[in-house]
């Protein structure tokens, strides 16, 4: 009795099938493969020209400037970061973002870690409630409550001083980090926290002792991403710092700009003086911030 003969199934190609295939795409025309790079190179150098035409300005001297205004790193000359850094107070400047920045990033992660261990572990009458109206600070506008917020901080006698400023750059960030870090939360194990119970831990050993240092990839991504927003943060300083005491770069880059229309090379230094610490932080905590967003992802 001869045996059946089986068939392929639909779903798996047959192999010559999959062999023509991949002879199709070798024997692609070379036209089509070349200008798929050169368009790709064309992105490329449209995306890095306005980079370093910006880092080369800056580093021209002035007759350079005028000359040859498109031309990239024709000469070498520090003057315009002197003339910057002296005449433009942006030494002072780049404090004052310091100031506004590291202590506001601090804060936001720190409240945000608490908050959000405390809606995704702790149980308590109304949490999904206070979470609920949490999120809805994400849904309004900032633009509508600048007005309003500068008369209570004026009442409160917090108008351009640095802890008003701070207290409001912390409450801008503070609904998006407890969202961002409840998510984080919600995902780990319970098993941990009940076996952590069980030895004896109290509530606040379980958040520091265990919790918190599973959580400490979403805490670095949330971090450089709030200091980034701080940082590069133009109308708060603008409207809550009307004296320009604590001026941060951001405006002090709008003034120098204002009275400088035809100083190309220093206001091109000023640009490098302001992004450089951003791209800095960046480079260094790229790999905490890709972690992060890996784990988010994978948990969500």
């Amino acid at each position: 009795m001869a045996a059946p003969v089986t068939e392929p199934t639909p779903s798996t190609p047959a192999l010559p099938e999959a062999i023509g295939r991949t002879d199709r795409k070798r024997r692609r025309p070379l036209a089509v493969r070349l200008a798929k790079h050169l368009v790709l190179l064309a992105f490329v150098v449209l995306c890095l020209f306005p980079i370093l035409l910006i880092v080369s300005t800056a580093f021209k001297s002035a007759e350079d400037v005028t000359v040859d205004p498109f031309g990239l790193f024709t000469s070498f000359s520090v003057e315009n970061f002197v003339d910057a850094w002296t005449e433009g107070q942006f030494g002072s400047y780049l404090w004052n973002s310091a100031l506004l920045s590291v202590p506001t990033t601090i804060c936001t992660v720190l409240l945000s870690t608490a908050a959000g261990y405390a809606f995704a572990r702790c149980p308590f009458p109304g949490r999904q409630v206070v979470f609920y109206l949490i999120v809805v600070g994400l849904l309004v506008p900032p633009f509508t409550i600048m007005i309003p917020l500068y008369y209570q901080l004026r009442q409160m006698a917090l108008l351009d001083t640095l802890w008003g400023v701070q207290l409001v750059l912390v409450s801008g960030t503070l609904a998006f980090g407890t969202f961002f870090m409840r998510s984080f939360f919600q995902e780990l194990p319970t098993e941990l926290e009940q076996a952590a119970r069980v030895d004896g831990c109290s509530e606040w050993s379980v958040f520091t002792r265990v919790m918190l240092p599973l959580v400490r990839a979403g805490m670095a991504a949330l971090g450089v991403f709030t200091f980034l927003e701080n940082w590069n943060n133009f109308l708060v300083p603008l409207l809550y710092l009307p004296s320009g005491e604590y001026r941060p770069l951001t405006t002090g880059l709008f003034v120098f700009a204002s009275g400088r229309t035809t100083d190309v090379g220093p206001l091109a230094a000023v640009a490098l003086i302001t992004v450089l610490p951003v791209m800095a932080v960046f480079v260094v905590a790229q790999r905490q911030v890709v972690r992060g967003f890996i784990a988010g992802a994978v948990k969500g």
